[in-house]
């Protein structure tokens, strides 16, 4: 196959997601693994020598075109300004759910010490966290885990990359906000991960996270 590079280019742009290497790979089909993956690591290079506005970066467990960091504020000039951030309760709420998922309501609180329904409800809203299931006590209450959306807003390729506690704290107190919107400026204008839940479903979910407060108490 003539300029395979291309190819792959053109696929991870028409992507709505990160494309991960194996999906790649069967698009390409009769193409050898080896072969594409050479083929994208000097894809990738070539990004980084020229030094251009966007590069691709493997984040949630696929490739995505992402702008970068230093050209970040002129593409929020060009989209304007856009209501939403993550305030320090919702960022410490998170980081609870993603250090120790699976978990629950009651767990998260007993770590924070404060009620979390608030948090709880913008997180799943934002599509950062989702429903994992239930545990198999009483009450069952709903168990807690991040979504790919999380991996991909916070440029992590796994779970495994995230920063420690202490780097996790150092960032909070330097922004005080967490500004997602300029976060997934970042994707460079491509759709945003499909994710496990429905609106509906969603809509239920956060009213049942609202009315836990009732079978806690």
């Amino acid at each position: 196959m003539d300029n395979i590079s291309a190819v792959i280019e053109a696929l991870i742009l028409a992507s709505e997601s990160p494309l991960p290497l194996e999906k790649i790979c069967a698009v390409l089909d009769g193409v050898d693994k080896t072969e594409v993956k050479d083929a994208l690591d000097k894809l990738i290079a070539g990004y980084e020598e020229r030094q251009s506005g966007i590069s691709i970066q493997e984040v949630a467990g696929g490739f995505q075109f992402r702008t970068r960091p230093q050209v970040a504020v002129w593409v929020k000039k060009l989209k304007g300004t856009r209501p939403g951030s993550l305030s320090p309760a919702a960022l410490e709420t998170l980081a609870i759910v993603a250090y120790r998922q699976p978990i629950v309501k009651a767990e998260i609180e007993s770590v924070r010490g404060v009620d979390v329904s608030a948090p709880l409800k913008g997180l799943l809203e934002k599509k950062l966290i989702r429903i994992v299931g239930r545990k198999d006590v009483p009450g069952k209450p709903i168990i807690y885990g991040t979504t790919k959306k999380f991996l991909e807003v916070f440029n992590l390729k796994e779970l495994a990359d995230l920063p420690t506690m202490r780097e996790l704290t150092e960032i909070t107190e330097q922004q005080g906000m967490l500004d997602l919107e300029t976060l997934e400026e970042n994707t460079g204008g491509q759709e945003a991960i499909p994710q496990e839940s429905a609106g509906e479903e969603i809509s239920e979910v956060i009213s049942e996270v609202i009315s836990e407060d009732d079978i806690d108490s």
